[in-house]
């Protein structure tokens, strides 16, 4: 018998790497174009000109691909039951030094609250980026409230996405194997996400 159990599939997996690549490139190519601070990583894209262009292009792939993957996990991120409360409540155990089990299900609280951040954040960098693309199309203070919106959500976004990466990696050791290989151990299954792994298998029902 396997000792590992199937949390995310291929297609589930490769949408979440489009996802975060596109990401992590409108990172580097922004950072320049939020902050003169940061322009030496226009270095990357050959110059600030390809840089925006870059923006602008991988822009277009990352807006798709988030929202296609909320869409496929609205109803998992979207419900929140009592036993979300619960992990609420209690911040998840991570400010506890005692040992912390929740009854949660495929997602925690964190973990949907981060998905719906990002959908809405997706949305928004899309309606905004779409107004500072072509800005003499439009009024110029709709373009400057754009532009201060999408400087704040960009920032919010790296904030949410570097705790994510935190909690996928050092701070839940076993979380990135979902990520790299789609399976993950079952005593990992057990621990973080019993509910779901009970629903999964049909085990002590």
């Amino acid at each position: 018998m396997s000792n590992y159990i199937e949390r995310f599939s291929t297609s589930e997996r490769v949408l979440h790497w489009i996802v975060t690549v596109s990401f992590f490139t409108l990172l580097l190519s922004g950072l320049g174009l939020y902050s003169r601070l940061f322009s030496g990583y226009f270095t990357f894209f050959g110059g600030g000109q390809n840089a925006i262009m870059i923006h602008k292009m991988v822009g277009v792939i990352f807006f798709f691909s988030s929202i296609y993957m909320y869409l496929n996990h609205k109803k998992d991120v979207s419900t929140f039951d009592q036993d979300d409360k619960e992990w609420v409540d209690k911040r998840g155990g991570y400010l506890s030094r005692d040992a912390a089990h929740f009854n949660i299900g495929k997602y925690n609280p964190g973990q949907k609250l981060f998905a719906l951040y990002i959908g809405a954040a997706t949305a928004v960098l899309g309606v905004t980026g779409i107004f500072i693309w072509v800005p003499t199309f439009f009024p110029r203070w709709i373009v400057q409230i754009s532009l201060l919106t999408h400087g704040l959500f960009f920032v919010g976004s790296i904030m949410f996405v570097i705790v994510h990466v935190y909690l996928a990696t050092i701070g839940n050791p076993g979380t990135i194997d979902a990520m790299l290989y789609g399976d993950v151990k079952k005593t990992w299954a057990k621990k973080h996400h019993p509910k779901w792994y009970r629903e999964t298998t049909n085990e002590n029902q």
